[in-house]
């Protein structure tokens, strides 16, 4: 039962955390570190895909109209704007698929309760919130260029710590694009990447072999589904009215108590 209550709150935490930008992997690292959870490698990036599985699944609750014109332009053959904007968010994917194909290992000792690293990684996130809240000029749409630099971001974020969609949407945003736009964009181009992971896990047979509780994957999937569709929608709203100072103060907060505490229990 108490693996069960530590994978509703790790749901939760991996729902709120994957849209707002505070590091959801980072607080997932956190919160296994607080709740005791002394899995490591493939048990613990189980998880953590897992969780991350459901945040893409309700993306695709909340963008249903956009990933049904992502079809459209994919599947028409003729270039208009659904295929640009398809092309764009395929040239997204690249560097973290890239990252994905010839990193993994390292990628996995990353996910072993890295404290000092997520602190550290939190300090870039809060960094990046910072400049991008100040950014004047916001008011372009995404191009090639833009994808291409933003999916770098994307790649970079899988670091524990740095936030994914903070990287991104601040990288958008920076770049001069329209706020709600980034973060629309941001939102969707993880999703590919996100079930293909999962997919990738499932062919190689990792659910079978980790001898995870699946009781505790379904719950905390459940979990994470349900506050990550409430938490997208709230990102849009606050991205729209320029409110990342908030996030970007919390994430030196928490990261300044996870440096302090790491170096305290060395």
């Amino acid at each position: 039962m108490g693996e069960v209550l530590s994978a509703i709150v790790l749901g939760i935490v991996q729902g709120l955390t994957e849209f707002l930008p505070v590091s959801s992997s980072g607080h997932l690292e956190i919160a296994k570190y607080f709740l005791g959870d002394e899995s490591i490698g493939e048990e613990s990036l189980l998880m953590t895909v897992t969780l991350h599985a459901a945040t893409a699944l309700s993306t695709l609750v909340v963008f249903r109209k956009e990933v049904a014109e992502i079809f459209k332009g994919l599947f028409q053959f003729k270039y208009n704007e659904e295929t640009a904007f398809s092309l764009k968010i395929i040239l997204s994917m690249i560097p973290a698929v890239l990252v994905g194909l010839f990193f993994e290992d390292m990628m996995e000792q990353m996910f072993n309760q890295q404290m000092l690293l997520v602190g550290l990684m939190l300090i870039v996130t809060g960094i990046l919130l910072f400049f991008a809240d100040r950014a004047k000029r916001t008011d372009r749409a995404v191009s090639y260029r833009d994808a291409m630099i933003v999916g770098l971001s994307q790649a970079i974020a899988i670091l524990p710590g740095i936030s994914r969609s903070g990287a991104t949407i601040s990288t958008s945003v920076l770049l001069g694009i329209d706020r709600e736009r980034a973060a629309r964009f941001s939102f969707l181009m993880v999703i590919p990447l996100i079930f293909g992971k999962v997919a990738k896990d499932i062919m190689d047979g990792a659910f079978a072999e980790s001898g995870v509780n699946t009781l505790a994957l379904g719950v905390g999937f459940v979990a994470a589904f349900l506050t990550g569709m409430l938490a997208c929608v709230w990102m849009i709203k606050l991205v729209r009215n320029s409110k990342l100072t908030y996030f970007s103060v919390y994430c030196f907060i928490v990261a300044a108590l996870v440096i302090l505490g790491t170096l305290l229990k060395a």
